[in-house]
């Protein structure tokens, strides 16, 4: 069964965290979210709590993941960038082969810029970060933009794309396809 690990910050933005989770598991995808900072409720963008399943420094031991989901949210984002563990966990993933992939939404993005991984790559985010990106990806405006290991969107609205291109990503189109009649998505 695959996996993955969604990294829950404080300021975190609900919906890409709550959405990327379900449809995560929705898909068979055994999903832990992972608190930065323990396994304390951890208070969103929009003032919802949000319940990690484990630690960060607790799911690190467990296993080897196949996606990592960074949630964005301005401060959630902030938070991801401060984090040093992050950092080399990305670019292990990414320099990993096989099919660890790394995904970000929003502002997450500028994590990665933050700790320098997947520069180069074609990748989209929140339009109010865009202009921090642009010099150092190849910036596009799609809703979902999917490079090699790096699958990137651009908030809260395209939440249900970006987990279903994960989906896509680890286990084929047929499966994504499978989830979008049921959850009643409009693509």
């Amino acid at each position: 069964m695959p996996s993955a690990l969604v990294f829950l910050a404080e300021g975190a933005e609900e919906m890409e965290t709550v959405i990327s989770v379900d449809v995560l598991r929705r898909a068979g995808i055994d999903v832990t979210l992972a608190g930065l900072k323990g396994t304390e409720p951890v208070l969103c963008s929009r003032y919802v709590k949000l319940v990690p399943d484990k630690s960060l420094a607790e799911a690190l031991k467990a296993k080897p993941y196949d996606i990592l989901v960074c949630p964005g949210g301005a401060k959630g984002a902030q938070n991801l960038s401060e984090v040093r563990i992050v950092a080399s966990f990305d670019v292990r993933h990414l320099l990993s082969g096989g099919r660890s992939l790394v995904a970000a939404v929003c502002a997450a993005p500028t994590a990665l810029l933050a700790h320098g991984v997947a520069k180069g790559k074609k990748l989209t985010s929140h339009p109010g970060v865009a202009e921090k990106l642009k010099g150092d990806y190849k910036y596009l405006e799609d809703r979902v933009v999917v490079d090699g290991k790096l699958i990137t969107s651009r908030g809260p609205g395209t939440c249900f794309e970006f987990a279903l291109a994960i989906v896509e990503q680890v286990q084929g189109k047929a499966k994504a396809e499978s989830l979008v009649g049921p959850m009643l998505v409009k693509m």
